[in-house]
């Protein structure tokens, strides 16, 4: 009974598990004004956090710099840039990480999910340290 019910356990967190590796891929980004695809991001894991990368970009020059951007990421390319970072899991999604807008170069909270039954989108909500939010979908990239 015992080994009965840890399996019981250790099926269900690994199923939690697999639902949150699920976002691990390439997503395409869409413009909240024009609507259109904008570049492509890379989610990974490393160390247990998630983080993304641009990897394409779609509607500007490879060759675009972060020219808003503060810090270390001021003045450097657009494509390879870190813009996801330091994402936790928690239940089934994740949270308490970062997100940075290229465009206006702020950083913003971050946490993402899929939505029941649509493995190919991906919801991104940045939050502003008022509160104010933002959630954006994302669209996985098929190879």
């Amino acid at each position: 009974m015992k080994r009965l019910i840890v399996l019981n356990v250790c099926l269900f967190l690994a199923l939690g598990l697999f639902a949150q590796s699920n976002v691990i891929g390439t997503w395409k980004t869409i413009d909240d004004k024009t609507g259109e695809a904008k570049s492509h991001v890379k989610i990974y894991e490393k160390d247990g956090k998630l983080f993304g990368k641009i990897t394409k970009l779609l509607s500007a020059e490879p060759d675009r710099k972060c020219d808003a951007c503060d810090g270390d990421k001021k003045d450097k390319p657009i494509m390879g840039m870190i813009i996801i970072e330091d994402m936790k899991p928690y239940q089934d999604y994740w949270r308490k990480g970062n997100i940075l807008d290229p465009e206006s170069g702020n950083e913003y909270g971050c946490t993402i999910w899929l939505e029941d039954g649509k493995k190919d989108e991906l919801k991104v909500r940045g939050i502003h340290w008022t509160g104010l939010y933002r959630t954006q979908t994302w669209y996985r990239v098929k190879s």
